[in-house]
This record gives structure tokens, C-alpha cells and sequence, in this order.
């Protein structure tokens, strides 16, 4: 069982309604819409999309992460930790 699997529709929804605005951003250049108008839509989807991963990568730390002491010992807790800080540091740089 994935950490967000509790979530998981609620995640769909929200994945939905940024798709539609990532759609409308295609509207918005075929129309021809003025840049700032373009880039000011650009910015809330990249919030929303933000807001996700930021919802997943908490339920990862609280489920996987948190679920991996003393299952397979320090190694594997120690492995768990190290995915989270790299998925962090992906996060981080977008």
C-alpha cells in the first residue's frame, strides 16, 4: 500500500483540475492571449502541481519512511531516509 493511497482520489481531482488548466493554457495560445496574462496562468498551475507533490512527498515521509523502522533493520531505514532527502532535493529544484 502506497502512502497516498488514502488520498488517493483526492489527488486524482486535483491532478484533473490542473490538466484542465493546463489546457486552458493551450487556449490561451491559440487565442493568441497576452504573455503576462499567459505566464500569470503558467504560475498557478506550476503552485498547484507544487501543492501535490508537496502533499505526496508528506505522506511519504509519514507512511513509507515512518513504516520502514524495524522492518529490515537500520540499512533499510537508513535507504528510506536517503529516498526522501533526494526526493526533496528534486522537489527543491523545480
Amino acid at each position: 500500500m502506497r502512502g497516498y493511497s488514502i488520498s488517493k482520489d483526492d489527488y486524482q481531482k486535483r491532478l484533473r483540475r490542473i490538466e484542465g488548466q493546463v489546457r486552458g493554457l493551450q487556449r490561451m495560445i491559440d487565442e493568441d492571449t497576452y504573455c503576462v496574462d499567459v505566464l500569470t496562468q503558467i504560475s498557478s498551475v506550476t503552485k498547484a502541481l507544487q501543492s501535490v507533490a508537496l502533499g505526496l512527498l508528506d505522506e511519504h515521509v509519514r507512511h513509507c519512511v515512518a513504516h520502514s523502522q524495524g522492518r529490515a533493520g537500520v540499512a533499510a531505514e537508513s535507504d528510506m531516509i536517503d529516498e526522501a532527502m533526494q526526493a526533496f532535493e528534486r522537489l527543491l529544484r523545480t
